[in-house]
């Protein structure tokens, strides 16, 4: 198989217009099938690349990857992969679940991986995150930063995944200062910056100071929003703070990067495990940023009640609902 792998990479590059970085006679072949809204998101994809590259960096494998732009095309290209004998084939995001299941049932032989979603296969590890955790922590600052009491929430496609961004974020609001206003809105759309922008504007409009976003290229667009119109922005899953320094409050942080990292490290000594693993506040999976740029803006006692809320989190004292 591995003397074969390259021959097939050239085939695949052909036939289905996927990107394969090989490396000679290597231990290692892992495929990634990037969710829709493709790189460059400076979110969840980015964020599963510079896993995979780094992983790259530090083991003797090769990788291939695809950017499908429309959800009809994830069960072509995990069979692509499977069929392709990669030794690993992870699926970002929760859209591909329903083909992932398709396609590994089809190649039992074959080892896959999904990030947001559960397939309940003996083959699939199924990597999800607290991300309701690490949202109560923004609702909390969020809150107790507003100066007109109304903030805002703009999701990507709603499911159950982005709403629990949403749940954790209004609880930790609720928790921080019950007297503040939540504005949600969705998109429909994981790359429509210019919906994202449209929305982000009107929460403004309706007094909201602070909008925070859950999706993923769109939510550029309520970066670029906030940067134009004057008010604070929240980044998601990668550092975004640097998007539009001193606009961008802080990022929650989805460590989707170490998931990857770690998933290929561990098949690199022989293991992988099925099932499901969670990463949380207290797996150190989700979070701030050290906000670099809005720190000095922030007063001591706001981030004294968000440190109280993320060590209350972690020891198990305060349970955040996840719907």
């Amino acid at each position: 198989m591995k003397r074969s792998l390259g021959v097939v990479l050239v085939v695949l590059v052909l036939v289905f217009g996927l990107t394969a970085v090989p490396a000679a006679a290597a231990d290692l072949s892992v495929a990634i099938v990037f969710s829709t809204g493709g790189l460059g998101d400076e979110s969840f994809n980015d964020s599963a690349y510079k896993g995979l590259q780094d992983a790259a960096e530090d083991f003797d494998m090769e990788f291939s990857y695809v950017e499908p732009t429309d959800a009809a095309e994830f069960e072509e290209h995990l069979r692509a992969y499977a069929a392709a004998g990669y030794d690993l084939t992870i699926a970002v995001g929760f859209q591909q679940a329903s083909a992932l299941e398709v396609v590994s049932e089809d190649f039992p032989d074959s080892r896959f991986a999904i990030i947001d979603e559960v397939v309940d296969m003996p083959n699939v590890a199924n990597i999800l995150f607290a991300e309701h955790e690490g949202s109560f922590l923004v609702g909390v600052l969020a809150a107790l930063m507003s100066e007109t009491g109304t903030v805002g929430f703009v999701g990507g496609i709603e499911s159950p995944v982005i709403t629990r961004f949403q749940v954790g974020y209004e609880q930790g609001v609720e928790w921080a200062e019950a007297d503040v206003d939540v504005l949600i809105n969705y998109a429909g759309d994981f790359g429509d910056p210019g919906r994202g922008k449209e929305l982000a504007i009107s929460q403004n409009e309706r007094g909201a100071d602070i909008v925070y976003h859950a999706a993923g290229g769109t939510g550029m667009g309520v970066i670029e929003a906030a940067e134009e119109e004057g008010f604070f922005a929240v980044g998601v899953d990668a550092d975004q703070d640097h998007l539009a320094e001193g606009t961008v409050l802080t990022s929650m942080l989805k460590r989707v990067d170490v998931a990857v990292y770690d998933i290929i490290a561990d098949l690199s000594e022989g293991v992988f495990e099925p099932g499901i693993q969670t990463f949380g506040i207290a797996e150190g999976g989700v979070g701030l940023t050290e906000m670099e740029y809005t720190r000095h803006l922030v007063p001591d006692e706001v981030m004294d009640r968000v440190h109280e809320a993320r060590e209350k989190i972690a020891a198990g004292e305060l349970e955040v609902e996840d719907r």
